[in-house]
């Protein structure tokens, strides 16, 4: 075990990123809930122990390399899935207070279950869709930043996600290779939430050949109260 926890302070680490061993020990603990539980629910498709280590929590925390993490208070995760990235910048930046937003009840007890067993405080899990989460009060317009890996289009991602940002908070789209084209596409839909994007930083992951950028969208007026759109409409018919 101890040459599984150095590793992952390794890998971390290559992100100019240092961790504990108390932090790699939280990390190796979510490791292997992910696996048990991914047996009865599919929560991934990479199992191996050094591939989820980099696609999983290395691509998470490349976070780092577009926002300054020091500087942000509440962080929100929507459509967090199996944790990612959420759970790990919670892990390595502990002062952060985390919300972890998904549409599936099991998902979120799963989460419910990392949280307790990781000893993490300052993390609330929630069980809805971000068209009507985002519609709440007490969530609406509350975070310094929005993060998601969520696979979908940066038009329908800002929809869902942008309404959660503060004005002068900013959301952050994990994606995959050059988005150029989508980012393009999405400017109209980001403009009339009230966001403009403000960086588009392309990086290959640590370790690997794989290509991926962070999308930063900086919130710069209110979002209009009929964003997002009800339930279904988002995805069906961009903005």
């Amino acid at each position: 075990m101890e040459d599984k926890i150095r590793y992952i302070q390794e890998k971390i680490a290559e992100l100019k990123i240092l961790i504990t061993e108390e932090q790699a020990m939280q990390l190796y603990q979510y490791y292997k809930i992910l696996v048990e539980k991914n047996k009865v629910m599919n929560l991934t498709g990479i199992t191996e122990f050094e591939e989820v280590v980099q696609k999983h929590f290395v691509d998470s925390l490349s976070l780092v390399w577009i926002e300054k993490m020091d500087s942000v208070d509440k962080l929100i995760d929507v459509g967090t899935g199996a944790g990612f990235p959420g759970i790990p910048l919670k892990i390595v930046y502990p002062h952060l207070q985390v919300t972890l937003l998904d549409s599936l009840n099991k998902r979120v007890l799963f989460l419910q279950e990392v949280v307790e067993i990781c000893k993490l405080s300052g993390v609330e899990t929630v069980h809805g869709r971000a068209e009507d989460i985002a519609k709440d009060a007490k969530y609406r317009e509350k975070y310094d930043i929005c993060v998601s890996r969520a696979v979908a289009n940066l038009a329908v991602l800002s929809e869902y996600c942008l309404p959660f940002v503060k004005i002068k908070g900013s959301f952050v789209a994990y994606k995959s290779g050059d988005v150029k084209l989508e980012a393009e596409g999405a400017k109209r839909a980001i403009e009339l939430l009230g966001g403009k994007i403000e960086k588009e930083q392309e990086f290959v992951l640590p370790g690997s050949d794989i290509g991926r950028c962070l999308v930063k969208i900086e919130k710069k007026k209110a979002c209009a109260k009929k964003y997002p759109r009800k339930a279904g409409v988002v995805s069906k018919a961009p903005l």
